[in-house]
């Protein structure tokens, strides 16, 4: 591995606006206060506040009412977790007791009933799923919800490659980790709510379309490397090779700061496509025949939307967020916060 040399993190050429919520503050104390009324956390609350999921939510849904911008602070409060804790089973040498739990998640996405769930498989982060799940489904289109139900397994699968990819002398190719990454990222589930959120709902025939695919995949391979460079120090001291940073480093023997410069690159390459396929947009509308005004006023809108939460993830993440700065974590350190009971043995 290349030696952890200090670095700046780039100013990213991320040419849009961003405004957040006035009550991202309120939203950000009510998701924390949620996520400990429901036993994910029992200390290091100041910390765990600290990640600002609350400000997050109110830079990438604004124009939301405040009662999805919560409930968006409450799912995102609850995937920090989810992640903490499957980085803790895999340090604990413990992941095989996370299926249990996967597949309690996704059995309860396919069947909706509780009684259904294996008692073992019931814990704190099993049962703030299902809660939020059903506020989150309750206030879908269907479109958003098909994609929703989807999206969750997709992102439990690639929990489980990023555990494969952490085995003993392995590093993942890097095109292969630039495909778990999209899915690692959790931002499929959260862009799913915002839409519904803000009265987004594409047909099939325009969100399935290639043109539209890769408006998503180019927004979120942005803002996924840009938060592998915000936590490269951390991912980089726990030997994490789950980072593209890290990888190019490794795989290219580059020093870390030669490779931080080569994401950024990448990011700016990833803009411009972007940037791209969205002044296709109007011809790729008129040559799928939509020439209902109200699609494509929705279509403009998911284009906005994903600007939105490019931008938006970039400043919260410099300005709202202590979590990137906190010395535990960048020393490779699991979170202060983290309960190594929440996911019980198996």
């Amino acid at each position: 591995m290349p030696h952890l040399d200090s670095f700046t993190i780039p100013e990213f050429h991320l040419p849009f606006e961003n405004a957040k919520d006035p009550r991202a503050d309120r939203a950000n104390t009510e998701a924390t206060d949620w996520a400990v009324s429901r036993g994910l956390i029992d200390e290091a609350t100041e910390q765990f506040a600290g990640i600002g999921f609350g400000h997050l939510a109110g830079r990438v849904s604004l124009g939301a009412s405040y009662e999805d911008i919560v409930l968006l602070s409450q799912w995102m409060a609850w995937s920090f977790v989810l992640d903490d804790q499957h980085d803790l089973l895999i340090r604990s040498g413990r992941v095989d007791t996370w299926r249990p739990v996967a597949d309690a998640i996704t059995g309860y996405l396919e069947h909706g009933r509780t009684d259904r769930l294996p008692r073992a498989a019931r814990n704190p982060l099993v049962d703030a799923f299902v809660e939020l799940c059903d506020r989150i489904l309750a206030g879908m289109p269907p479109g958003a919800r098909e994609r929703y139900r989807a999206h969750v397994p997709q992102m439990l699968r690639s929990l489980d490659q990023e555990a494969d990819n952490r085995r003993p002398g392995y590093r993942p190719p890097v095109a292969d980790y630039v495909l778990t990454r999209r899915h690692s990222s959790q931002l499929l589930p959260m862009m799913d709510m915002v839409e519904a959120s803000l009265g987004i709902d594409l047909p099939p025939l325009v969100h399935d379309s290639p043109e539209v695919q890769e408006l998503g995949w180019s927004a979120i391979d942005v803002i996924s490397w840009g938060n592998d460079v915000f936590s490269l120090p951390k991912e980089y001291s726990c030997g994490d090779t789950n980072n593209l940073a890290v990888l190019l480093a490794s795989w290219q023997d580059w020093p870390l700061p030669r490779a931080v410069r080569a994401v950024e690159a990448r990011i700016e390459a990833r803009v411009e496509d972007f940037l791209a396929t969205a002044r296709k947009l109007p011809s790729v509308l008129d040559g799928l025949g939509v020439t209902d005004t109200a699609v494509r006023t929705a279509a403009e809108r998911r284009v906005r939307a994903y600007e939105d939460w490019m931008i938006g993830s970039d400043l919260w993440q410099r300005y709202d967020c202590t979590r990137y700065r906190d010395e535990r974590f960048a020393a490779g350190l699991e979170a202060a916060y983290t309960r190594p009971d929440l996911v019980p043995v198996a």
